[in-house]
């Protein structure tokens, strides 16, 4: 059924023939002028959901940062010597007399703390985006990141509470950020003209390698001229300005839009008329769940996230237990690798946009282009990473590149749910994103299992795992992978309602 071409999408298929197709059956987007995007509100909104998107993810790394000077050095376990030499900091910094509570946990209870935040994001994925379509997306995304914020604000207490009481925050902030990314899908797919997602989503959501960039080392400094609690206050003001940003200016579809122009709504409405479908009442569950498209999204998620959950919370240890990075040294070096994610995403969001309407290349052909180079070329670099020895510049050069190339997978599978089934974009996320949630949960503590003594063959086993799941994500997504709107998510709509 999906590859017979009555069943060919508008923009993909068999090249020629829909392209051509394309210039006939895309008329809604090209019969009126498209409209400019400098000061429109659909990149208004991509700058805006980019700051909401930077909360969340410095929400939360914040606390793996803050971590480090929570806990009683003087306790036995916290402190472990470094495979290689240490490096040299420069002048011995001054010291600063801090009045926050220390803590003796265990290593296992650091575990449970760090790792509770994604007991709660797996719950509220998939209902997150069933509620975004019934209800609309702008208060489920904004309460979502409000309540992390809040959370975020009562951690000090929580952490003097005990150990139990801040892992029943972190759970709590987990539930709340759940539904962020299933609710932007759902909002992306009233506000994206088709030849425009790869620029919008990626302005997005790349505000989350943003987030963490920034927090990584801000974290740290933070932690050293004031004290841990300050982590938490600051940017949990810094979530507060953002939620009022949110509720004064989005709306959730242009139509409802106050400030929109008459060009854009026109625009974007005509440019969408086709891939939408007309109520919001039926879900085709059964069609949703046999999707090949659909599964093959979900492995390629799964295993990017593999890779990408194993670093962000390992590689600030790999930098200190195997290369000999102060935590000075280590906040700027493990931010590294997500500003080239970041920066390498919004030029892949560019040129992904470039390829489809300017070059002329079927979506399905860019995205799994970007999916292979974003999933392989990272898995390359990363299992170089284990033979570079105590060669810590080629080990911070290659960690680097492989982080970076993996921001090209925002233009590829991460987009691709919009691409098969618009109308249903945060359901279908919140159903990958689900799966791709349990590595999160799963990775780290299989690496720190198999890094017990922190060995390079150990993180070389680490490494070589990350990037054998990579390459066989990027395989299936390369031979299951779709770009057109599927059928059940438009036609079966239409025939509920007769």
């Amino acid at each position: 059924m999906d590859g017979s071409p009555s069943d060919s999408d508008p923009e993909d298929g068999a090249d020629r023939p829909l392209l051509r197709r394309r210039s006939d059956s895309d008329s809604d987007s090209d019969a009126i002028d498209k409209a400019p995007a400098c000061c429109s509100s659909r990149y208004g909104l991509a700058l805006l959901s980019c700051y909401g998107f930077f909360v969340a993810y410095a929400l939360r790394v914040n606390l793996s940062v803050a971590m480090v000077d929570m806990l009683n050095t003087n306790a036995s376990g916290n402190v472990s010597p470094s495979l290689c030499p240490a490096h040299d900091e420069g002048p011995p910094r001054p010291h600063h007399r801090h009045s926050a509570s220390l803590y003796d946990w265990d290593s296992e209870t650091q575990g449970w703390i760090l790792g509770s935040f994604f007991y709660g994001y797996i719950l509220t994925q998939i209902p997150g985006g069933y509620l975004a379509r019934r209800y609309g997306a702008k208060w489920l995304l904004g309460l979502g990141i409000l309540g992390t914020v809040v959370f975020t604000l009562l951690t000090p207490l929580a952490a003097d509470l005990g150990p139990g009481y801040l892992i029943a925050v972190r759970v709590l902030e987990g539930i709340g950020e759940g539904v962020t990314f299933p609710a932007m899908h759902a909002m992306w797919a009233s506000w994206a003209p088709p030849l425009e997602r790869s620029r919008l989503v990626t302005i997005s959501y790349t505000g989350a390698q943003l987030g963490t960039v920034v927090a990584l080392p801000l974290s740290g400094q933070i932690c050293f001229y004031l004290d841990w609690t300050y982590v938490f206050y600051v940017f949990g003001a810094v979530g507060l300005v953002w939620f009022l940003l949110w509720t004064l200016l989005v709306s959730n579809s242009p139509a409802s839009h106050r400030r929109i122009s008459a060009q854009e709504k026109r625009y974007i409405t005509s440019s969408l008329k086709s891939q939408l479908s007309p109520s919001s009442d039926h879900i085709p569950w059964e069609s949703i769940c046999r999707s090949l498209p659909l599964w093959a999204i979900v492995v390629a998620h799964f295993s990017y996230n593999w890779t990408f959950y194993t670093l962000l919370t390992l590689l600030p240890t790999y930098m200190r237990n195997i290369l000999g990075f102060s935590i000075q040294q280590n906040g700027l070096l493990s931010a590294l690798p997500y500003l080239g994610c970041w920066v390498v995403a919004l030029l892949g969001g560019q040129a992904a946009d470039h390829l489809r309407e300017t070059c002329l290349f079927s979506t399905a052909s860019v995205r799994k282009a970007f999916t292979v180079t974003g999933m392989i070329g990272p898995a390359v670099f990363l299992l170089a990473t284990g033979y570079t020895g105590c060669n810590y510049v080629l080990a911070v050069v290659f960690l680097t590149v492989s982080s970076s190339l993996g921001g090209l997978t925002a233009s590829g599978f991460n987009i691709n749910h919009l691409d098969i089934a618009p109308s249903y974009a945060g359901i279908l996320l919140g159903i990958t994103n689900s799966f791709a949630t349990i590595p999160g949960m799963v990775g780290p503590v299989v690496a720190r299992a198999l890094t017990r003594y922190n060995t390079l063959q150990e993180w070389q086993s680490v490494f070589l795992i990350s990037a054998a799941i990579n390459v066989f994500g990027a395989t299936f997504y390369s031979m299951f992978g779709k770009g057109e709107v599927q059928p059940w998510a438009v036609e079966m709509e239409h025939v509920h309602n007769r």
